[in-house]
C-alpha cells in the first residue's frame, strides 16, 4: 500500500549545489524502481543550521514530497544515511505532517486566548485609581 510522504535532507554545504538535484535523483530511484512517485523536490539551498552538525553551521537543504511503499521509504532513508554528503534525513507520512502542523496551530492558538483570559482578568481585577483634582 502506498502513501504520501515528505522528505527533507540536509547536505553537506561543501557539495557544489549544481550536484544536488542529480545526487538526490540517484536516491529517489529507489523510489521510482519500487513503482511510487516523486510528486515534487524542491531544493532550498544553502541555509544556517540551528544548531552545529559534524562542526559546520550551514547546510544545503531539500525537500522532496512523493509516493510510495513503507518498504521503499525505509531503504531510501538507509541508502541517505549511508552517504557521507547527508547530514540529516527526516521523513513524514504527509498526514502525519497535516496533522501535526494543525494541532500545532490548535496549541498555539488555545494558548493565546488563555494569555489574553489572563490580561483581561487582570485588568477587570485592578481597582479604580482615585481621582484628583488639581487646584483644589
Amino acid at each position: 500500500m502506498t502513501h504520501q510522504y515528505e522528505l527533507m535532507v540536509i547536505l553537506d554545504p561543501e557539495i557544489d549545489e549544481r550536484t544536488v538535484a542529480p545526487s538526490l535523483d540517484k536516491f529517489l530511484n529507489v523510489i521510482r524502481n519500487d513503482g511510487g512517485t516523486i510528486d515534487k523536490v524542491d531544493i532550498w539551498g544553502r541555509r544556517r543550521l540551528a544548531y552545529e552538525i559534524n562542526k559546520k553551521t550551514e547546510g544545503i537543504y531539500a525537500v522532496v514530497d512523493f509516493t510510495a511503499t513503507s518498504e521503499a521509504t525505509v531503504e531510501l532513508d538507509r541508502q541517505l544515511k549511508l552517504s557521507e554528503a547527508v547530514m540529516r534525513t527526516k521523513v513524514l507520512r504527509a498526514e502525519e505532517a497535516i496533522a501535526l502542523v494543525e494541532s500545532e496551530g490548535k496549541r498555539a492558538e488555545e494558548k493565546a486566548a488563555r494569555k489574553a483570559a489572563a490580561t483581561k482578568a487582570k485588568v477587570d481585577a485592578k481597582p479604580a485609581e482615585p481621582a484628583t483634582v488639581e487646584g483644589a
